[in-house]
C-alpha cells in the first residue's frame, strides 16, 4: 500500500463530506453505559511528537472546543486489534499469558521500527495524524502476529473489521455538530504537510481498552520491548 496515496484519498473524500455536512457524530463517546472492550497491541509516540500534536489540537480547539480531543495519555498507533471491542468482553474470558507468549514469539528477529508523523488527514468522523513507517518492519511484525494467532485456538478477531495497514493516530473525534466546518478544515489544511517528527519504537503495549482508548478505562497488560 502506498500510504501517502491512501491518506490523500481519505482526506479528499472526508474533507468533502465534512464541508457538505455529511460527517459522522460519535454519539457513544460520553455514554457511561458503553461496555465495548477488547485487547489491542499498540505503540505510543514520543513525548516530543505528542507535544507537537497538542499544538495542532490547540489550534483546532480555538475553532471548535466542543469536540473530543485526545490527551497525550491516549494518543497511540494500533499495531493490531487482537480482540476488537465488543459489548460484554471481560479479561476473565481469556488467559492473558497465552496472548503475551504469542506476541513475544512474534517479536523474535523483528528489526527496529521507526515511524515518522508527517501531515494530517481525516475520516468522516475524526482527524488523524499521518504515520509513515520508514521500512517494512511494522508490516512484517503484523504479518507474524496474524500468522501466529491464526495458528492458535485463542479468541481473536484480527482483521475482522479491516486489515490494518497504516500507522496513523486518531487525535480528534466529532462528538457534536461542528460549529464551523470551513474554519476547522482551514486549520487541518495548514497542517496537511506539517512534520511532527520521527521516533524509534522501543516498546509495544498490550492493553485492554474501550473503543476510544481512554486511559481511565485502559488496563496495561504487558510492556513488550524491542
Amino acid at each position: 500500500m502506498n500510504l501517502q496515496e491512501h491518506y490523500n484519498r481519505l482526506y479528499q473524500k472526508s474533507s468533502k463530506a465534512i464541508s457538505e455536512g455529511n460527517y459522522i457524530i460519535e454519539n457513544q463517546i460520553n455514554d457511561v453505559s458503553d461496555s465495548r472492550f477488547g485487547i489491542t497491541l499498540l505503540i505510543r509516540p514520543s513525548d516530543e511528537i505528542k507535544a507537537k500534536i497538542q499544538l495542532f489540537l490547540e489550534e483546532l480547539k480555538e475553532v471548535d472546543s466542543t469536540q473530543y480531543y485526545y490527551p497525550n495519555s491516549d494518543i497511540h498507533i494500533t499495531v493490531l486489534s487482537i480482540i476488537s471491542c465488543y459489548e460484554g468482553f471481560t479479561l476473565d474470558k481469556i488467559r492473558i499469558e497465552e496472548y503475551i507468549e504469542i506476541i513475544q514469539k512474534s517479536l523474535i528477529d523483528v528489526d527496529k521500527i521507526n515511524i515518522g508523523f508527517k501531515g494530517v488527514t481525516a475520516s468522516p468522523s475524526a482527524i488523524m495524524i499521518q504515520g509513515f513507517p520508514t521500512d517494512e518492519s511494522l508490516n512484517n511484525l503484523r504479518d507474524k502476529l496474524r500468522e501466529n494467532f491464526k495458528k492458535s485456538t485463542l479468541q481473536q478477531s484480527i482483521d475482522s473489521r479491516y486489515a490494518i495497514a497504516t500507522a496513523h493516530s486518531t487525535v480528534m473525534r466529532f462528538q457534536e455538530k461542528l460549529r464551523n466546518p470551513k474554519e476547522l478544515l482551514e486549520v487541518v489544511e495548514k497542517f496537511r504537510d506539517f512534520d511532527f517528527g520521527e521516533f524509534e519504537v522501543d516498546k509495544l503495549q498490550l492493553v485492554c481498552n474501550d473503543w476510544y482508548q481512554r486511559k481511565s478505562n485502559t488496563i496495561n497488560l504487558a510492556d513488550l520491548y524491542l
